[in-house]
């Protein structure tokens, strides 16, 4: 179905780029374009090379504060990082085991952050994480696929790559999208997305 491109980043468990990812209409996710990985807290000195050795335009970490400062990124001073927490803190809300919705629904506006550091990030590959790279960065990056056109059972294909995950959650978060919002790009632009950020993102991740 795609590559399974999975990265040697020394101290890290979960690291993938989502290059090959096939589309709806027969593109590709390019290659070095979006890159999910688990904590980079525990990273040396030669891992943090590996990683720059990948030309991040963007390091986005989805923890929340308090998890940043109690196991800070080796990167936190770098011009290319970004803490943007995903979730409230304290979470107001459950996530069930079997779907994210509650995650969907209740984080529009923090989603919206995210998705626009993205769009103005400087040219490099975008490199998302949290704590163990599973459900705040497997969340995020299943919106951005959608996105960029990829279909849903390909989304829960990927997702279900990471350890511990269960691709019928994911589906049955994109379903939800798809009812009540009317898809992934409607629910970014309802909660304060620019069209033009959409058309970026999608240039962006894609192969020309």
């Amino acid at each position: 179905m795609f590559a399974d491109v999975r990265l040697d980043w020394p101290d890290c468990g979960n690291a993938r780029d989502l290059g090959g990812t096939p589309t709806r209409d027969g593109g590709r996710v390019r290659a070095g374009a979006l890159i999910r990985s688990d904590s980079h807290a525990r990273m040396t000195a030669a891992s943090v090379g590996v990683l720059r050795g990948h030309g991040p335009g963007l390091i986005l970490d989805l923890r929340w504060i308090r998890e940043c400062d109690s196991a800070p990124s080796p990167f936190a001073a770098d011009p290319v990082y970004r803490n943007v927490p995903l979730l409230p803190d304290p979470m107001d809300y459950e996530v069930p085991d079997h779907t994210y919705v509650p995650m969907l629904d209740h984080n529009g506006e923090r989603v919206a952050r995210a998705v626009h550091e993205i769009a103005i990030a400087p040219p490099g590959a975008v490199v998302i994480h949290c704590h163990s790279g599973r459900d705040r960065t497997g969340f995020l990056v299943a919106l951005l696929l959608g996105v960029a056109g990829v279909d849903t059972d390909v989304i829960a294909a990927d997702f279900a790559r990471t350890p511990g995950t269960d691709p019928a959650a994911m589906r049955d978060t994109l379903a939800h999208a798809d009812a009540r919002y009317g898809g992934v790009v409607p629910y970014l632009l309802l909660h304060g997305v620019p069209p033009a950020e959409i058309t970026v993102i999608r240039h962006r991740l894609l192969e020309p």
